[in-house]
């Protein structure tokens, strides 16, 4: 990983190597994105938009990008792949582009991306397991009438708990209502594929899979999304406009919906990152991953709890949030920080309704004020047993102290 040899120097004088363990905010950059950039950059020019070799090489590298991410998230004939900003961004994007009347069904646990953007949301509490999740699903459909879609994240950025999204796709599809994955947090840790998930669409950032310069991508079905107006209006979008207001044809396929001159370095950093994980052998990597949540749980100080939807043993991803009775989270982050070394989170996370249902909200805190959060520590590529261990240690000083 770049950056994996950033130091920083403690109060005390001392120099040591940072400790990332904010993977689930932003990811370090991977090497194969870094060159992929680099080679990139002595020939960059504008995408789509000019005859020089600048452009012919950045158009080329632009349309190479989106056929690799089609093949990560294991496209299929007839979906789209549309590079957008991040998750949040994709997800705005689909949510404009639903039929009109369209009731989105979603939990409340979900990241706010996956949360705000949706018209005449149906929302249902988080569940307490996965069999509660498919039993609030299944009378959720039973009561919606018209169109309708479900919306659920794959892995949640709060506790890293792996959702049941092919069981809920089936079910959603057996009433013939689609579904839309939020993989922001899923596609960095586990393989990612549309017809695997069952999903109809799905949604994903490159700057959580390692990939920087604020790109994501939104892929799946193209009816619904070549029937919506643009999602930006201007060139690139259009077909061709005339002399008159209202004279115009909206391009099809992904420009429609890629207006303005595109991220061409973020596409290329991203599908750079998508190559490297298609040949990796993803299982050794969740192993690492999984070695590395059972020796954070193994050196949580006393006091310390793991949160959790679905209980200590449901399989998740590299992402753990603690509660830290008597403490204030965002205290203990900023210690952590400045006297050790190690780049964590605190706070809520963009998911206010969740981590109010996996907190005491009515518990007072050392400070004399409600709960103000939680603590989380994520990883991934390039995360070290050292790092974790400087963790536990640093967290047993600082709440013990």
């Amino acid at each position: 990983m770049v950056g994996d040899d950033l130091k920083t120097e403690l109060p005390s004088g001392e120099t040591v190597r940072f400790a990332h363990l904010d993977y689930a905010a932003s990811a370090p950059c991977a090497q194969a994105a870094a060159q992929a950039v680099a080679e990139l950059l002595p020939r960059y020019g504008s995408v789509h938009r000019g005859t020089g070799v600048r452009s012919q090489t950045s158009t080329v590298a632009y349309e190479v990008a989106r056929d690799v991410v089609a093949e990560f998230v294991g496209a299929r004939p007839g979906d789209e792949v549309i590079f957008t900003r991040n998750t949040t961004d994709a997800l705005n994007l689909l949510a404009r582009a639903l039929p009109e009347g369209t009731t989105t069904i979603v939990f409340e646990g979900e990241h706010h991306a996956n949360l705000l953007p949706w018209p005449n949301p149906l929302r249902l509490p988080a569940p307490a397991s996965p069999e509660e999740a498919l039993n609030a699903v299944e009378g959720a459909l039973a009561r919606v009438t018209g169109p309708a879609v479900l919306t659920v994240t794959g892995a949640s950025n709060v506790t890293g708990e792996v959702w049941p999204i092919r069981e809920l796709s089936d079910l959603a599809h057996a009433h013939g209502v689609r579904v839309i994955v939020d993989a922001a947090q899923l596609a960095p840790h586990l393989p990612v594929s549309l017809d695997q998930l069952g999903a109809d669409y799905l949604a994903f950032s490159g700057h959580k899979l390692y990939a920087p310069f604020g790109a994501g991508v939104l892929a799946g079905r193209a009816d619904w999304l070549d029937a919506a107006g643009p999602y930006l209006h201007g060139g690139g979008a259009s077909a061709t406009v005339g002399d008159h207001p209202g004279e115009l044809t909206w391009a099809t396929g992904p420009a429609r919906h890629e207006g303005g001159t595109p991220n061409l370095l973020g596409a290329v950093s991203v599908a750079a990152v998508c190559a490297a994980l298609l040949t990796a052998d993803r299982d050794a990597l969740h192993r690492h991953e999984q070695r590395l949540l059972a020796r954070l749980r193994a050196g949580l100080p006393e006091g310390v709890r793991e949160v959790s939807l679905f209980g200590p043993d449901h399989p998740r991803v590299g992402i753990v949030s603690l509660a830290l009775p008597g403490h204030d989270p965002a205290q203990v982050a900023h210690r952590l920080g400045r006297d050790h070394g190690i780049g964590v989170r605190a706070g809520q996370f963009c998911a206010h309704p969740l981590v109010r249902r996996l907190v005491d909200t009515d518990r007072t805190d050392a400070c004399g004020s409600p709960g103000t959060g939680l603590l989380r520590a994520s990883w991934g590529l390039g995360s070290t047993e050292e790092d974790v261990d400087r963790f536990t240690r640093a967290l047993s000083g600082v709440v013990h102290s």
